[in-house]
């Protein structure tokens, strides 16, 4: 496995330029498993680094409360910020939602354009 790829049932995940890139796979249900699964695995692929986090959420379909709870609680962890990539109109009320109930600890901002994710990021690297 190389250090700075990982790819599970649920999601891709790389480091380049010093941000972790983190894309759901399409169709995904993000369930209570699933939510649990993509944080052990990126926190693996960090290494007890924190990292500015680019988390694309277009292919996740449906998710229940106890996913979403597991998000709120632990997902940011090791994380200097998150920028929420999301289809226009469909993720985007639903990401705007998590943030509000949620409130994340790290500062966190939902994009629909992947540059403007980017250079968001940029300011904690």
């Amino acid at each position: 496995m190389d250090a700075d790829y990982f790819e599970n049932d649920y999601a891709r995940l790389w480091i380049a330029n010093q941000i972790l890139f983190f894309e759901y796979k399409e169709n995904v249900v993000l369930d209570l498993e699933a939510a649990q699964k993509v944080v052990l695995d990126r926190l693996m692929i960090q290494n007890e680094k924190e990292y500015p986090v680019l988390c694309d959420v277009r292919g996740i379909i449906d998710s229940d409360k106890a996913g979403r709870d597991y998000l709120a609680q632990s997902g940011s962890i090791m994380s200097k910020a998150v920028a929420l990539l999301v289809h226009p109109n469909t993720s985007q009320v639903m990401s705007k939602f998590y943030l509000e109930v949620s409130k994340p600890r790290v500062s966190t901002r939902v994009f629909t354009d992947k540059n403007e994710a980017v250079n968001f990021l940029q300011y904690f690297i």
